[in-house]
């Protein structure tokens, strides 16, 4: 869940006003800024991501929880928490919503905690989205840039296969205006997140033919480029794959310090938790800073 859950809170930090909308189905939406209710770390971990925002003149915070799975313990008791932990340190209203990307995740989910015991009610409610529900194609058409990579995940216009759906999906998202590197990137996004769904083979193949990048976007930011590149590859795989991501992101060099820093390293595990946070970073001097940190 970790990789998924570092894209999805990457592109909301790039495009808040995007997800503010969706979540809130009201346009009128003002940016205030994200709130990082924690900083990055070797593990790559995140807690969830706010957005403050000021809807019809009134400041508020809007929570995204993204789940691929049914969580344990159940999602009404987690969100009970994280509801209850913002509203005590920021103060404010809070509209909390729960995305769930694969298809078959989210169906149980009530949207609310209920607690009604001799007399004392507790109730906490949120929203529930399950991508698969959405219709996609209105996705595309309003071609809102954080949202696009998600679509795949949706529901495809009724009688278009799921192979053409993703086509059109790439093809869509490759039409977003932006600079190359950045393009690169956010395919590798839109690829990703399709590993939900899609075979791997299939993501590689429509982003060779519908784009100008190499499958190598796919085969390092796929589910199965993460999880089997490392595991079966051992230590020289997990440092190429990891020196890789670096050139393909912020363009290192192998003569930079950095590259034999990192061939230094034996734990394989280590290796794993260094690529996952290259993934993470947005800077180069940023992964520096954790590999100093960690160390």
């Amino acid at each position: 869940m970790a990789e998924f859950d570092t894209i999805s809170k990457h592109l909301i930090h790039t495009y808040p006003h995007d997800f503010a909308r969706f979540a809130l189905q009201h346009d009128e939406v003002e940016i205030v800024g994200v709130v990082d209710t924690e900083q990055p770390t070797v593990e790559a971990h995140r807690t969830d991501s706010l957005i403050h925002v000021q809807v019809g003149g009134e400041e508020a915070l809007v929570h995204h929880e993204f789940q691929t799975t049914d969580s344990k313990p159940p999602m009404p008791y987690r969100m009970a928490g994280y509801i209850g932990r913002s509203i005590q340190q920021h103060r404010l209203p809070i509209y909390s919503i729960v995305i769930y990307l694969r298809p078959d995740a989210g169906r149980t989910d009530p949207g609310y905690y209920l607690q009604e015991r001799h007399g004392f009610r507790v109730l906490v409610q949120y929203k529930v989205i399950r991508l698969i529900e959405i219709d996609g194609q209105r996705i595309l058409d309003k071609g809102h840039p954080g949202l696009l990579p998600f679509a795949p995940l949706m529901q495809p216009p009724a009688g278009m296969d799921a192979e053409a759906w993703l086509r059109q999906c790439v093809h869509r998202a490759q039409q977003v205006p932006m600079d190359e590197t950045l393009k690169a990137n956010y395919l590798a996004d839109l690829a990703f997140l399709s590993g939900l769904v899609y075979k791997s083979e299939t993501i590689m193949t429509i982003l060779a033919e519908e784009t100008m990048y190499e499958s190598s976007i796919a085969q390092y930011f796929t589910e199965k480029g993460i999880k089997q590149g490392i595991e079966q590859g051992g230590r020289d795989r997990a440092i190429e794959d990891l020196l890789d991501v670096l050139e393909i992101r912020f363009g290192l060099a192998a003569s930079d310090p950095l590259a034999a820093r990192l061939e230094a390293i034996d734990d394989v595990q280590r290796l794993k938790q260094l690529f996952r946070a290259a993934i993470q970073v947005p800077s180069l001097e940023a992964f520096r800073h954790l590999l100093d940190a960690a160390e």
